[in-house]
C-alpha cells in the first residue's frame, strides 16, 4: 500500500518459511510485484537450525531445477522475476551447468532473469567481477551504503559497462544509518552485532556525526531516509533491499521515495569524508 513492489526472499530463510510468507500475502497481488529469489544451499529435511556453520551448497543443474520448483511452490506462483545465486563462490561462477540450467529455466519462463547475491566473507568481490564479466547476468547484489562503499564501487563500475544492474542491501550499515544506536547500546542473543568488536559501534557512531548534515533540520530527511538517498543517486543502482522488522520502519524507509534527493554539494562532500575515511 505504501508502493513498495520489489520483495526479496531466499530459500534458505527459515528453511522456506520466509518464501511461504511471501507467498501467502503477495499472491493475491502477483500481478502488481516483483518476486526475487534465492538458490545454491542445501537445505535440512527438517526445519532447524543449522548449527555446524554455512550449510554445504550445489549449483548442478537438476538440484537448481528441484530448488527452484520447491521455491514456486512456497511462493504459490509459476514464476519468480529474479533468480539468484546464493553466497557464490568461485566454484559457481565457473560452472557452466549452472547458467546452462538457468538459460533453460528462463527458457521455459519459469524465471525472467537472475542474478548473483553476493555474501561478505563467503565470495564478494572477484567473484562479483566474475560474473559481471563472463556470466549473462541482470544483476549483482552486495552490501552498499554510506560507510561502506566498497567493493561496492568497483562493482558498479563493471557493470556499467555490461548493462548489469546493482541491487543495495545492508543499506543502513547494520542499523549504524537507523541513528537509534548508542554508545551504551548492548544487542542481545541471536542478533549478529553482538560478536562484532567494540570499536565498530564507536567509530560508526562517530562517522554518522560527520554525515549528519544530511539530515539538519528541515532537509525533509531522517538519516535512514539520508541513507537510502545516497545509494539511488548512483547510477548503476537499481533497488534498494533494507531489512525491514517493524512497521515505523517500513515506513520510514518507504518514505524516502518521497524524500528530497541529495544535492551535488551534499555528494561531493560524502565522498570527500569516504576518501579521508
Amino acid at each position: 500500500d505504501l508502493g513498495v513492489t520489489f520483495f526479496e526472499t531466499g530459500d534458505a530463510y527459515g528453511q522456506g518459511g520466509n518464501e511461504e510468507l511471501v507467498g501467502r500475502v503477495l499472491a493475491p497481488h502477483r500481478d502488481r510485484v516483483q518476486i526475487s529469489t534465492k538458490f545454491g544451499y542445501v537445505l535440512d529435511d527438517e526445519r532447524r537450525e543449522h548449527s555446524e556453520g554455512e550449510r554445504p551448497q550445489r549449483w548442478d543443474g537438476p538440484f537448481i531445477r528441484q530448488a527452484l520448483e520447491a521455491s514456486l511452490r512456497r511462493l504459490r506462483t509459476d514464476y519468480v522475476d529474479l533468480y539468484q545465486l546464493h553466497n557464490p563462490r568461485h566454484d559457481a561462477v565457473d560452472s557452466d551447468d549452472c547458467f546452462a540450467a538457468l538459460e533453460e529455466l528462463r527458457t521455459e519462463g519459469k524465471i525472467r532473469h537472475y542474478g548473483v547475491a553476493l555474501g561478505p566473507a563467503i565470495g564478494w568481490r572477484e567473484e562479483g567481477l566474475a560474473a559481471i564479466e563472463r556470466r549473462r547476468i541482470a544483476s549483482v547484489q552486495t552490501v552498499y551504503n554510506l560507510l561502506e562503499q566498497d567493493p561496492g564501487r568497483d562493482l558498479m563500475s563493471a557493470a556499467a559497462e555490461r548493462g548489469v544492474g546493482v541491487m543495495a542491501r545492508v543499506p543502513t550499515s547494520s542499523g549504524l544509518l537507523d541513528d537509534n544506536l548508542t554508545p551504551d547500546t548492548t544487542f542481545g542473543p541471536g542478533d549478529h552485532r553482538r560478536h562484532r568488536p567494540r570499536e565498530w559501534l564507536v567509530e560508526g557512531l562517530q562517522k554518522i556525526e560527520r554525515v549528519r548534515f544530511l539530515c539538519e533540520p528541515g532537509s525533509g530527511r531522517t538519516m535512514a531516509q539520508a541513507a537510502l538517498r545516497f545509494i539511488l543517486a548512483q547510477p548503476q543502482m537499481t533497488v534498494v533491499i533494507p531489512t525491514i522488522t517493524n512497521e515505523a520502519e517500513l515506513r520510514e524507509y518507504a518514505g524516502a521515495a518521497n524524500a528530497p534527493e541529495l544535492t551535488e554539494d551534499e555528494l561531493v562532500r560524502v565522498a570527500e569524508l569516504y576518501e579521508r575515511n
